[in-house]
């Protein structure tokens, strides 16, 4: 991990996994639009990991998952986990079954389709009405949805609210799927989480 000066006055930079959609050439030509926004708008202080997922253009849930088991299992403490698309859904899927997520910062899903009903069906994702009981207890989790999707509709997001009742839900007014290549919304969350910890910890040390 490199070493630099981070948002909260330490000497780390934060981690961010980025996990991509699915689609051909999705990597390369869509979601790393997503990863540049997300950079930008952060600053400084943070670095933001973008592996390519294995067939990207067929995905397999089972084989994105042990992917994604073994990136989780790298990162440090506090470190943020951010999927797009149908890489939210695997993401949250492999959160759902215990993959080793001890002291995430957040999970982050953009634009995810919801699996189960009134939502997507799937061959290889299991629907999981547990899903907030399941998740790693104790770590915020972040819904962000635009009112202009057409791959996944914006009712997905009130589907996983529902499903996660303290996940925190931004459903954007005119954004696709790709949030029009913005993720301001998304930066602004994850450096107030930041300032929170912030101040909990300099709360700490005053006691």
């Amino acid at each position: 991990m490199r070493s630099s000066s981070s948002s909260d006055g330490g000497d780390t930079m934060r981690q961010i996994l980025f996990v991509q959609g699915a689609g051909e050439d999705v990597h390369e030509q869509w979601d790393n639009k997503l990863v540049e926004s997300l950079r930008r708008e952060l600053g400084a202080g943070y670095e933001i990991r973008y592996p390519r997922m294995p067939n990207e253009a067929d995905p397999r849930a089972d084989v994105w998952g042990a992917t994604l088991q073994s990136e989780i299992a790298a990162l440090p403490s506090g470190a943020i986990v951010v999927g797009h698309s149908l890489g939210g859904t695997i993401l949250v899927n492999v959160l759902a079954e215990g993959a080793r997520a001890d002291g995430l910062g957040a999970i982050v899903l953009i634009a995810a389709p919801f699996i189960g009903d009134g939502g997507w069906k799937s061959d290889d994702i299991e629907p999981r009405p547990d899903l907030a009981a399941r998740l790693p207890a104790g770590v915020p989790v972040f819904l962000y949805h635009g009112d202009k999707d057409t791959i996944a509709p914006i009712s997905h997001v009130s589907l996983y609210a529902d499903a996660i009742p303290h996940a925190h839900v931004r459903q954007l007014i005119n954004r696709d799927h790709q949030l029009n290549n913005n993720l301001s919304e998304v930066a602004s969350d994850i450096r107030r989480l930041e300032a929170d910890s912030l101040d909990v910890r300099r709360s700490l040390e005053q006691i």
